[in-house]
């Protein structure tokens, strides 16, 4: 994270135990999604009860590329705020839905959910000498780059000019470019 994390305890006392279960829980959602930006986690009992206890609110806003994600969780049903309160019950069903948003993203990030990409046919025109990158001829005679992160299973030296290869294309900084190849299959 760019931000170190921000933990804020409000209505009662902090202790190392929750600190140490909020630590945990921020450290395992940034090994699910490492690009996250800042995170803020607030605990907060707002009202002092004496028959059951306090009732625990938990606030977890997650800064991302490009916006945030907020998560709460607050006893809004009279059966929840009956039950003995537990303040680690309580951080796990927030940490669990904010690992849920989280995952929702990253989706949405990855395009999950849209039209399928068509997969087109081209070959190989060109590798530069280091053979990091090069470029395709596609159907319609136009050259498309593509970078040997995008080689499906990194089979770069499995490419040769001439090779015919499958693609999809997507609109990069400088135009259109091949942003995953592989070896088309012979049907033969």
């Amino acid at each position: 994270m760019d931000v170190p994390l921000e933990i804020t305890f409000h209505n009662l006392t902090s202790s190392k135990a929750l600190e140490g279960v909020i630590r945990d829980r921020v450290t395992r959602l940034e090994r699910f999604y490492d690009r996250m930006t800042s995170c803020r986690v607030a605990v907060e009992a707002p009202h002092r009860q004496h028959r059951k206890g306090n009732v625990f609110e938990i606030h977890i806003d997650i800064g991302l590329p490009g916006g945030s994600l907020a998560v709460s969780r607050e006893p809004h049903k009279a059966r929840e705020r009956s039950t003995h309160p537990n303040i680690y019950k309580a951080l796990r069903d927030a940490f669990d839905a904010a690992e849920r948003r989280l995952r929702d993203f990253k989706s949405r990030q990855r395009g999950e959910g849209r039209a399928p990409v068509v997969a087109l046919l081209g070959a190989v025109a060109e590798l530069n000498d280091g053979e990091d990158h090069g470029f395709l001829t596609t159907a319609t005679g136009a050259s498309l780059y593509f970078h040997r992160d995008g080689v499906a299973e990194g089979v770069l030296r499995d490419l040769k000019p001439g090779v015919t290869v499958r693609y999809t294309e997507a609109m990069g900084d400088t135009g259109p470019i091949a942003t995953k190849v592989w070896v088309a299959l012979s049907s033969g």
